[in-house]
């Protein structure tokens, strides 16, 4: 199978018609001419730029997907992301049902000089999956995945979620580092690093990527790897959505027993500094099989407590030995780690972020898990149901690179600290965000960096977060997107 040409032709899905969609089919183009004669839209600085009626039609005649406008019946539900916090309203949102589609939109945007916006899952933290009177290149109905079991490879369309890709390898006996909530999208996720629970044993998720196809500033659909235009292939494995819209992911496989050691378990919050003490010293020892990592939450039924999650990728018998330290520790509430399907673990935390949410996170890259940390974590713990953090644990697999061997720098850190809060009721927002940076604010002298898919504000610290590779990112940045088309990210501006 050419993985070159999964994606290029997916069949398109029968999408109703209603005014005002435009694409190449006759009624719905003479509904369309009954739209406004022109639409407002923003330019990438900012600037007001008008749609005439025409130019749209273009771009709807040139696609096989439908052109979406504000007076659409599905414009409101095309325009809702993940995060209830934002509430964008662009121009039009052009749905994209193969990667054709996704170079015509992008020559569209280009070449009207149009603020432009990639949704694949649409799980952007700072909702920069959507903008403002733009357009939004949506590929969120582009969600094949297909497994290759001779190669073991997973060829995933760019808005695959990772429960779609996890359920398809799994299904195959094979699985690759996929993140911790199933409905996060494949593109985003991936681009900036992708942490998971499998990443001691396998790496990261970018460890994993064999090649990638990419539509670039310039319309063109390419496919990179570490033969074919190795630099880009490099810059898209940790370097975010700057680089173009990819439209297909291609990842190394690995055989895996789905029926893993998994689960939580649970102390009271006033046992977190001897949970944390005890964690400090016993993670760097531990072999890359086992991966655990502590949170501090309110549980709604257990109240304050420190958690943590457990994941064994061998043999039970074995991680059940290594566990038992952990296990002598305090008096646990609660202890759930058991062989169970690693699809439990996977959806766990699903509902408690579902969609509809606002939410506000912040982060931390993290080099040595001290007492000093282990101090300040319990010091500034905060009591709120809203409120919590969470750890991604690094190391094993994920330090086998070296800082510049990927654009993605943070190899040498043992853990990544993840301040969350979340709320329902939008008369909560400036409480719910200011929780969230109080506690980042307490911890943030320990922090190496961050991780770009999670952070609020992390525009202005770009260049350091990236260290020694940003010099090349922004050659290369130069190089497929010098006009600084993809710029609804964490921005590396070309050089």
């Amino acid at each position: 199978m050419d993985r070159r040409k999964f994606c290029k032709t997916t069949v398109a899905a029968a999408i109703a018609a209603a005014t005002p969609v435009i694409t190449a089919c006759g009624e719905k183009a003479k509904v369309a001419a009954e739209a406004e004669a022109s639409i407002r839209a923003v330019s990438l600085n900012g600037g007001e730029i008008e749609l005439t009626k025409a130019m749209i039609r273009e771009l709807g005649d040139a696609m096989t997907g439908p052109v979406i406008l504000s007076e659409h019946p599905e414009y409101e539900g095309s325009r809702k992301i993940w995060n209830g916090m934002h509430d964008k309203h662009p121009a039009l949102i052009a749905r994209c049902l193969s990667s054709r589609d996704v170079a015509q939109a992008v020559n569209f945007a280009r070449d009207h000089g149009l603020l432009t916006a990639i949704r694949g899952g649409g799980h952007s933290w700072p909702g920069k999956s959507m903008c403002d009177d733009g357009i939004v290149v949506d590929l969120s109905h582009m969600t094949n995945v297909e497994i290759d079991t001779g190669n073991k490879i997973g060829m995933t369309a760019g808005g695959a979620l990772l429960g779609n890709l996890d359920d398809a390898a799994l299904a195959k006996g094979l699985v690759t580092t996929a993140g911790v909530v199933s409905h996060t999208g494949v593109g985003g996720y991936t681009t900036g690093g992708g942490f998971g629970r499998l990443n001691r044993k396998y790496g990261l998720t970018i460890d994993n990527l064999v090649g990638a196809e990419i539509v670039t500033a310039d319309g063109q659909i390419r496919y990179v790897s570490a033969e074919e235009e190795p630099d880009l292939f490099w810059a898209i494995r940790g370097g975010g959505g700057n680089f173009g819209a990819v439209t297909q992911f291609d990842f190394q496989l690995h055989d895996f027993d789905r029926n893993v050691l998994s689960g939580m378990i649970v102390w009271p919050i006033e046992q977190a500094r001897e949970v944390l003490e005890f964690y400090a010293d016993w993670q760097g020892s531990l072999s890359r099989e086992m991966y655990t990592g502590p949170a501090m939450i309110t549980h709604p039924e257990a109240g304050h407590v420190i958690a943590m999650e457990v994941v064994y990728n061998g043999d039970p018998t074995q991680g059940e030995k290594e566990l038992a330290p952990l296990r002598a520790i305090g008096k646990p509430i609660a202890d759930g780690v058991i062989v169970q399907d690693y699809k439990v673990l996977q959806t766990h935390e699903d509902g408690a972020v579902a969609h509809g949410i606002r939410s506000y996170a912040k982060n931390a890259m993290i080099g040595e898990f001290t007492q000093e940390l282990v101090d300040d974590m319990v010091d500034a713990y905060i009591a709120d149901p809203r409120a919590g953090i969470f750890t991604h644990t690094c190391g094993g697999a994920v330090a086998d690179y070296g800082a510049t061997d990927t654009a993605f720098p943070h190899r040498d850190t043992q853990t990544m600290i993840v301040f969350f809060t979340g709320w329902m009721d939008p008369a909560e927002d400036e409480v719910g965000k200011q929780m969230c940076r109080d506690w980042h604010a307490a911890l943030e002298h320990h922090s190496l960096g961050y991780y770009d898919n999670i952070e609020q504000e992390g525009d202005t610290r770009v260049a350091r977060n990236f260290g020694p590779n940003f010099a090349r990112l922004r050659e290369i940045k130069a190089q497929y997107d010098p006009g600084n088309q993809f710029r609804l990210n964490s921005n590396i501006e070309p050089a």
